[in-house]
């Protein structure tokens, strides 16, 4: 009689933790975000989406200006077309020249600038575009942090450009962090050595293998040979007694022959 009720309230409970997390989590997946298309590989281009939602009820987004680094700099940067808006990129010399890649850069692009053409273009409440970019190559470091700002027709400004601290707590405004892998010629490197342990361990098996049924051929081609022998023996052997019972067996035939000869004469 009670198994319903206490059903129901633990179903109601289980959909209110539910909800509450979706609501604690909401948020988080509304701030600006860019992911690459693929693998991002130093030394390599990617093609990279930053992906800006609106987040103000009451105002749309007309700009969104992202900031590339000038320590680790992307020495090519071009966009792609956003229908209603237009991009800039733009240019400036490095605070100090940087070796990429065997190239000293001395220029690099630091900044990319989307802005609406017109009303009618901008994000408003609800909306998110895809801002697409492809740059190059990507430097040596294991994350390239990508500050980012949303500009709204209201005149309000957020900056995405907070790190996220060692602790992993994401703050109010993080900023886009692209994670960056291996160089492919490491990769390839590693891949290449991993191959070679392989196939020598494979060398190693078969080799141990063929030993393994060498010596087995030869236990079993010494074990048939002692069973042929055994068996050439054994038959010998009896031969030997079958000639011996015949031998002695022959005389006896005949004395009786004799007997019955004599026996039956007289």
């Amino acid at each position: 009689m009670h198994a319903r009720p206490v059903l129901r309230r633990a179903l109601v409970t289980a959909g209110a933790a539910l909800t509450l997390t979706a609501l604690a989590t909401a948020p988080a997946s509304a701030h600006v975000r860019v992911t690459p298309d693929g693998e991002a590989a130093a030394g390599g281009y990617a093609v990279l989406t930053f992906r800006v939602p609106n987040e103000s009820a009451t105002a749309a987004t007309t700009a969104v200006e992202v900031s590339l680094p000038t320590d680790t700099p992307l020495a090519s940067v071009s966009v792609e077309p956003v229908p209603g808006w237009t991009a800039e990129v733009e240019r400036a010399p490095l605070p100090e020249p940087v070796e990429l890649h065997g190239t000293e850069v001395t220029e690099a692009p630091v900044r990319i600038t989307w802005t609406a053409d017109s009303p009618e273009a901008a994000l408003a409440d609800g909306e998110f575009q895809h801002f697409t970019i492809s740059a190059g190559p990507l430097p040596e470091v294991d994350a390239l942090m990508l500050p980012t700002t949303q500009t709204y027709t209201d005149s309000t400004v957020v900056a995405w450009d907070e790190p996220t601290p060692a602790s992993g707590e994401e703050p109010e405004h993080p900023a886009p962090v692209l994670q960056v892998s291996a160089a492919a010629g490491a990769h390839g490197a590693a891949d290449a050595t991993n191959a070679t342990d392989v196939d020598t361990t494979a060398d190693d098996a078969a080799a141990d293998d063929a030993a393994s049924g060498s010596g087995l051929g030869t236990a079993l081609g010494a074990a048939g040979l002692g069973l042929g022998l055994v068996g050439a023996v054994t038959g010998t052997v009896a031969v030997a007694r079958t000639q011996r019972r015949a031998a002695v067996a022959a005389p006896a035939g005949a004395d009786g022959g004799a007997s019955a000869d004599g026996e039956a004469t007289r």
